[in-house]
């Protein structure tokens, strides 16, 4: 059959750089250019969808745009690319770099041009017109272009090492020559490896057990504690280039010494003759990356159970991606999320009113829910995609058969987009990325208004009881809340056999205790109008569906929040009973402190505090506040501060005067910058009050609310917050699921989820690790639940 609208195919361009092309999988569900229908690619905007006979994504979004053209994409392995050379060893690691693989080396493509007029259910495909000039431009386009997965990943990227001022304005206080290679070693022990030269006046030192794999006594960094001598570089990575590593104790970083071989000569090293006998900090970190897994086998030795089905997914690794993916199997095996996003999984693209579903959250969030819960993708991994039993991974399962997982690359790049951390590859933390994806869940469904709130679950009220010391009055103060952070108290009980410090097991009881316990602080009191001592409480005013723990568990090393392997000990069967920590408000006989007077205006900052806060990138709202907490004027203190306080819910609202329930103007500058964009003062004062003060928020929020005037914000009187949750007893919860890390930092390392699904009596605990999904063992949930790092209670 000729088809009568081959001639509007001329009137279409290829696409565009700046583009997205979305020929990997359907934009709607997780159907993708590797199974048998492949992905159809529209000709007019570059959506993917897929031809499923129950979705038919693809015929749904012709009908919505009256587009008549795609493309369709299949791919297959090449034969060669799919067999391991199990002789030939792996190339050498030499820099912190992942390098894209070339598409056409591994896979090829079959495409064909379709017309829908013709064939509205499926697409007429148009094989005769391949041949012809514009339409296989068109195709070229398609298939050259960037696609939208590797649009919003790093396809190579580099660990970036940059000087410092210590590495810039080094001064070099003695000179000599040190020992020959294999011959040096420790000034303070034996090792001869792993040594660590201190470029300032020469002293060889042995490096840190944790970094590197080597012996290590750490009498480097023991050097740099006694003398403040800052930059040291490791012997052994020098080459004749004049590179080498380079690490700063001050920065506690890697850094780049541009004058190195100068630095060195005064030792009488001459880089030219250096040969490079030890691995870089780079590549023990690109070993300890590809080794660094959780265990997949049992308390018997034996590969724990790969278990498929629904709720049962997998979620590809993207780069770093742990740190989410953990957090949204959590969150999907809530009855909220679930019951919100599956049953309309399949129908939410006829009703959405946004004209692209990769740039809407609703349909990413829908997708998502179709992906983890329906148990279309929840099969073993076919054997022809199977990669090679893994070398290097000690735990890995050769004989275990896991399944390939769902590619969330798209729902990462829309809830990245704008954030200058979620948007990168780097490695984040699951804490910080729940609480951001709540807050854009909430976003999105404040816009559209449509369909119920499932983040609301984990809503609750913080009573915040502060009480003069001298006077003896009371104000009382709730803040709205959806995780709470308890302090993990640090109690030191040795080292293990590789020096690393071993702590006391703390009941999560104890760490609720000193949560709801009562803290001293300095307070300018508006009834007594002196300084004073006052007490600071907080309880729960509400409490969740949903309760969230988050363990705090590191401490400052240089500046710098470092994990502690802190074991926290749950009560009996995972139950925890919040009663004793309910707030009463107002109680009789207490009476409340009086509203603020001109005299309790905000002090003024110390300046060089505040200038050394902002400097190592905290918002000036959050330095003002650590400073006001810790006497305005002590940097460091305020940096302690901050550390200890980052995750209270109250970090980033606006400051009052003391005593003062208002809420102070947003910032002058803040204001202009959105008047400069045609809002009126009123319209940005309003839009700032509405988002805590966040520009980038507020600029989302205006044009949301286009009808939005803002006069009413001069004469509007303060209103309560806003809190969700109930006040119901009792308050008892059971675990549902829980977040385990391994590494030093909450910024690195790996994370994966432990989930108690449906099954039989009490239900089975299930390890998703990536797109690895097994049957747990009681051991392993037993050990890695004392060292979780979120836990996720449901109310019972």
């Amino acid at each position: 059959m000729a088809c009568p609208h081959v001639g509007d195919l001329s009137r279409l361009a290829p696409p565009r750089l700046s583009q997205s092309v979305h020929r990997e999988e359907c934009t709607q569900c997780f159907d993708n250019q590797d199974q048998p229908l492949g992905v159809d690619v529209c000709l007019g905007c570059f959506n993917g969808g897929c031809l499923d006979r129950d979705r038919a994504h693809m015929r749904l979004h012709v009908a919505k745009t009256g587009h008549a053209f795609t493309v369709n994409v299949k791919r297959k392995m090449k034969p060669s690319a799919n067999r391991a050379d199990e002789d030939e060893p792996p190339a050498k690691m030499t820099k912190l770099a992942i390098v894209a693989d070339r598409e056409e080396d591994k896979y090829e493509h079959h495409t064909v041009v379709k017309c829908w007029k013709c064939n509205p259910r499926s697409g007429l495909e148009l094989p005769s017109v391949s041949d012809d000039p514009h339409v296989k431009s068109l195709v070229e386009g398609v298939m050259q272009a960037l696609s939208s997965a590797r649009q919003s990943e790093v396809k190579a990227w580099e660990e970036e090492i940059t000087p410092c001022e210590h590495t810039l304005m080094l001064e070099q206080q003695s000179t000599g020559h040190i020992e020959a290679s294999g011959l040096a070693h420790c000034s303070k022990c034996d090792l001869k490896e792993n040594l660590w030269l201190c470029l300032t006046c020469g002293s060889l030192g042995c490096g840190r057990q944790q970094f590197g794999g080597l012996g290590g006594n750490g009498h480097g960094l023991q050097h740099y504690e006694e003398t403040k001598h800052p930059v040291s570089v490791k012997l052994g990575t020098i080459t004749p280039e004049g590179s080498a590593d380079v690490y700063c104790y001050q920065c506690n970083d890697a850094k780049e010494d541009p004058s190195l071989a100068a630095h060195l000569a005064a030792f009488g090293i001459n880089v030219q003759t250096q040969t490079k006998t030890e691995k870089s900090m780079t590549e023990l970190q690109i070993e300890q990356n590809l080794t660094f897994d959780f265990s997949l086998l049992g308390e018997d030795g034996q590969a724990l159970e790969p278990v498929f089905g629904p709720g049962l997914t997998g979620l590809a690794n993207l780069g770093n991606s742990c740190y989410m993916a953990s957090v949204l199997q959590t969150t999907f095996a809530l009855p909220a999320f679930q019951d919100r996003y599956l049953p309309t999984a399949k129908s939410h693209w006829e009703y959405c009113p946004e004209t692209l579903p990769a740039d809407c959250l609703d349909c990413q969030l829908h997708k998502l829910a179709d992906g983890l819960l329906s148990g279309r993708y929840s099969h073993p991994r076919p054997a022809e995609n199977a990669p090679p039993p893994p070398k290097l991974l000690a735990h890995a399962a050769p004989t275990a058969v896991f399944q390939e997982g769902v590619r969330p690359s798209t729902f990462k790049a829309l809830i990245g987009r704008g954030h200058d951390e979620f948007a990168t590859m780097r490695q984040q933390d699951s804490e910080e990325f729940f609480t951001h994806f709540i807050a854009a869940v909430r976003r999105q469904l404040k816009r559209t208004g449509a369909g119920a709130d499932p983040t609301a679950v984990f809503a609750f009220g913080m009573e915040q009881r502060l009480q003069c010391g001298e006077c003896a009055r009371v104000r009382y103060r709730v803040d709205a809340a959806d995780v709470v952070s308890v302090p993990v108290p640090k109690r030191e009980k040795g080292v293990d056999g590789e020096g690393k410090a071993q702590f006391e097991d703390v009941a999560l009881a104890e760490c609720l205790d000193v949560l709801t316990g009562v803290e001293a602080l300095e307070y300018t009191c508006p009834s007594c109008q002196k300084q004073v001592i006052a007490h600071k409480r907080t309880k729960f005013s509400t409490f969740p569906d949903v309760l969230v723990v988050h363990a705090k568990k590191f401490q400052l090393v240089n500046w710098v929040p470092t994990k502690l392997d802190i074991p926290v000990i749950l009560p009996p069967d995972d139950i925890v009973e919040l009663d004793a920590y309910v707030g009463r408000g107002l109680q009789p006989g207490e009476t409340t402190l009086p509203e603020a007077t001109e005299a309790s205006a905000l002090p003024e900052f110390n300046a060089e505090a505040l200038a050394q806060l902002e400097g190592m990138g905290f918002p000036t709202l959050r330095c003002q506040k650590a400073l006001l907490a810790t006497g305005n004027s002590d940097a460091g203190a305020a940096m302690d501060w901050l550390f200890t306080h980052m995750d209270d819910p109250d970090i980033d609202a606006p400051l009052t005067p003391a005593g003062s329930g208002a809420a102070a103007p947003p910032a002058p500058e803040v204001v202009e910058m959105l008047t400069a964009m045609g809002f009126t003062p009123a319209q940005a004062t309003k839009a700032l009050r509405e988002t805590g003060g966040d520009a980038e928020r507020a600029v989302d929020w205006l044009f949301s609310h286009p009808d939005e005037s803002g006069e009413e914000e001069q004469a509007a009187a303060p209103v309560a917050p806003v809190v969700g949750g109930t006040t119901a007893l009792p308050a008892r919860y059971r675990l549902k699921a829980f977040i385990s890390h391994k590494g030093p930092s909450v910024h690195s390392g790996h994370y994966v989820a432990h989930v108690r699904v449906p099954a039989g009596d009490g239900g089975m605990w299930v390890l998703f690790n990536d797109e690895k999904v097994v049957r747990a063992d009681a051991k392993s949930v037993k050990d890695l639940k004392r060292f979780a790092y979120l836990y996720v209670f449901e109310k019972v």
